[in-house]
This record gives structure tokens, C-alpha cells and sequence, in this order.
């Protein structure tokens, strides 16, 4: 998938990236990287508000296991679990999240699980950068349903 196809993929499928004026910049199943600009993230502080950071890092870290199982040839439905995010400094500008693949020896438990008709979970990290410095990270954990 294209950066291009993913990100018109991420519009149809999650209307909030369209709210957010994420654009993907990389896509790939090792990595994939999105930018959002300030203007429709701003908070009160003229800074990028937290929800819009996070919601822009769980789509790139979503993203990757999408790309991820799309390489491997699998199905599935892709659903966040839990995740955390550790705000480093505030973000004046547009920014990035960048989340790159789970492990080689988590993805074969994940591939497993699935090859068993089991859902399986799989953790992802994404960070948030701006202005080529380190603004935040996210951790998650998703959650992949075999299909029905």
C-alpha cells in the first residue's frame, strides 16, 4: 500500500484522521510515518492539543500492523487495547508520528495465534516528533481478531 493509498484509506475507514489533517508520509510494514498540522490540533495554549497527539500516534501505530499483516497476507481486525503516552515537551508546530514494527519474535506469536483461529495481541510504539526533536512516545497494545 502506498502512502498515498493508506492515507486515503485511513479517511474512508477513520473519519477522524480527516478531522486531524493527517497526511501519511511513509508507509510500509517495517515503518510507517503520518504528519498532522497545528492549525486543527491547537489547544488553548496555541500547542497541539494531547488528544490530537495521541490520536495521531495510535493511527501510525495502527497503520503498521495493518501494513504488517497486509505483507504477511493475513486478515484481520485491528483493534486498540490499551495504550499510554508520555508527553515530552509541547508541540508549536506540524508534527509526526513515527511506529515501526513489533518485534520478529512478537510477530510470529501473533502469526500464530492467528493461524489458530485465536485473536492475538501484538504491542506498538510510536513516537512524536516536531521539528526533527523527540516530542512524545506512544505505547499500545492492539489487538487482531481473525476474521469471522
Amino acid at each position: 500500500m502506498t502512502p498515498a493509498e493508506l492515507e486515503a484509506y485511513l479517511r474512508e475507514r477513520i473519519p477522524l484522521s480527516r478531522a486531524l489533517a493527517v497526511e501519511v508520509i511513509e508507509a510500509g510494514p517495517g515503518r510507517v510515518v503520518v504528519a498532522a498540522p497545528l492549525e486543527p490540533n491547537v489547544n488553548h495554549r496555541e500547542t497541539v492539543f494531547g488528544g490530537s497527539a495521541y490520536a495521531v500516534a495510535v493511527l501510525a501505530a495502527w497503520s503498521v500492523v495493518l501494513l504488517r499483516l497486509r505483507a504477511d497476507g493475513l486478515e484481520g481486525r485491528i483493534v486498540i487495547r490499551r495504550g499510554a503516552m508520555d508527553y515530552e515537551r509541547p508541540i508549536a508546530a506540524r508534527f509526526r508520528a513515527v511506529a515501526s514494527a513489533p518485534a520478529a519474535a512478537e510477530w510470529r506469536r501473533l502469526t500464530a495465534a492467528l493461524a489458530r483461529g485465536r485473536p492475538a495481541r501484538v504491542a506498538v510504539s510510536a513516537t512524536l516528533e516536531c521539528a526533527g526533536t523527540g516530542a512524545g512516545r506512544f505505547d499500545g497494545e492492539f489487538v487482531v481478531l481473525p476474521p469471522a
